[in-house]
């Protein structure tokens, strides 16, 4: 396998089969898609299984219940690691981040070990979301940035290319956040670790089907999350 896109899964079932069909589109013949559903109530397990039964490209793991995004991805990269994925790919399963530019994150992890799309560099957008949800999004990079004294602009972005020696080297066992915070203690311990990271830009749409995953709760995670990144790595 060259790459496995992650794709986790909560009440998506109107988004996973366009999603599946566009991701065909640009994927290679040695590529895979890895549906993680966490017990959707609407019935998206059930269509990932059988959809998986049709497309020869997609696989699906079933957890027992909805934990947030961070267990979700570390369930599906040790999955995909077992695999022996060489690379490994975060996207969302709302359209929001464009199936259109997975090729271009696989081709940008040639020559780094970590490809961000990002919203904040030169030639990258945010649509469709209130001054509010661009506050808070804009805001919690600006935040995790200063504190971890580190120069990427997107942290708390999630359309990701992770090269496997990434996550073998990071202790995904001691990973315990879950919502913003998950991305950006990702992307800090691969900066730690030494590896090298690059942003591309990426246009972010706001999902057009289907209710956001955004809580309080997850913004107040990142708030105390992040310094207490900076002490312990």
């Amino acid at each position: 396998m060259r790459a496995c896109i992650c794709l986790p899964t909560y009440n998506e079932r109107e988004n996973l089969e366009p999603m599946l069909r566009a991701l065909a589109e640009v994927l290679g013949p040695d590529d895979r898609v890895l549906v993680i559903d966490d017990s959707s109530p609407d019935g998206t397990g059930e269509l990932a299984d059988r959809l998986a039964a049709e497309l020869a490209y997609v696989d699906v793991l079933h957890r027992p219940r909805k934990e947030g995004l961070g267990p979700a991805y570390l369930a599906g990269f040790r999955r995909a690691l077992d695999a022996g994925a060489e690379l490994i790919v975060e996207i969302d399963c709302d359209f929001s981040h464009d199936p259109a530019d997975v090729p271009r994150l696989l081709a940008a992890a040639a020559d780094t070990d970590l490809v961000l799309g990002s919203r904040y560099v030169p030639g990258g957008s945010v649509e469709n979301w209130g001054l509010i949800r661009r506050a808070i999004s804009a805001g919690g990079s600006i935040y995790a940035r200063l504190v971890l004294g580190v120069p990427v602009r997107d942290l708390t972005g999630g359309f990701k290319c992770f090269r496997r020696a990434v996550l073998e080297a990071i202790p995904l066992e001691q990973v315990r956040s879950k919502g913003y915070a998950f991305q950006i203690e990702l992307t800090y311990r691969a900066l730690r670790q030494g590896f090298r990271v690059r942003e591309i830009p990426i246009r972010f749409v706001d999902r057009a089907v289907g209710g956001s995953k955004m809580s309080r709760a997850i913004v107040l995670e990142a708030v105390w999350k992040v310094p207490a990144l900076r002490v312990r790595l």
